[in-house]
């Protein structure tokens, strides 16, 4: 088979799923920051089957890709921004998926059915007013089934040239919207108080963005 008559892989697929050129750029760049190896990563501690949540969405990029790569997941994206939601939905028909779902929520007033196997969030905690965090973590946990894992993959606050490049990058996004960059004491110090055991490993980028991921299990696990 030649190269030009193979199926696009699944960033591919997602990215021309949507309809907005815009959005189709903005994923372009998102899935450059955030490049597949880095949603394997993510993807290592989702569970094979089960319940997962999404907080914080957007257009649905890494849930779609986690849809069409893991199809034995149940997956719910919950975003406030209508918009986004609904060219998620409309992704999700496009590419044919059943295994996900898409609703506008609020990620501090999360959907109360039901618990969840795995949820995460991407870049989410830095946008949150800095005073509502623990709050915000202490009720996704309630989230969590037993055993289950919450994955917090976000910026940390060091080394500071790398903290001013995401920073001055994300003002471009957002504008002067308050963000607050956690250092990983501070994360797995708020994760352990949950009562998670929590793993903590950066992620290598040849951009100058100092990922952390942020692994917390369930202690009903070990």
């Amino acid at each position: 088979m030649s190269r030009s008559s193979r199926a696009p892989g699944p960033i591919a697929a997602i990215v021309s799923s949507y309809s907005d050129t815009i959005t189709r750029a903005y994923s372009r760049v998102r899935f450059v920051i955030l490049r597949q190896n880095f949603l394997e990563e993510v993807g290592q501690y989702l569970p094979r089957a089960g319940r997962v949540l999404d907080i914080g969405c957007g257009f649905g990029l890494f849930s779609l890709y986690f849809a069409t790569t893991r199809p034995d997941l149940e997956i719910l994206g919950v975003d406030q921004d209508a918009r986004r939601i609904a060219l998620a939905r409309e992704s999700a028909s496009k590419l044919g998926l059943e295994n996900i779902d898409y609703r506008v929520a609020d990620a501090r007033t999360l959907p109360s059915e039901g618990s969840y196997d795995a949820i995460y969030m991407l870049d989410l905690l830095h946008h949150l007013p800095r005073g509502d965090v623990p709050g915000f973590l202490a009720e996704v946990r309630t989230r969590l089934r037993e055993g289950g894992v919450l994955i917090v993959k976000d910026v940390e606050d060091r080394p500071a040239w790398k903290r001013w490049f995401t920073l001055a990058l994300d003002r471009l996004m957002v504008g002067w919207e308050p963000i607050h960059y956690w250092s990983a004491s501070e994360m797995t110090g708020m994760l352990g108080a949950l009562g998670l055991t929590v793993r903590k490993h950066r992620l290598k980028d040849f951009l100058p963005y100092p990922h952390v991921l942020y692994v917390g299990q369930d202690d009903a696990s070990r």
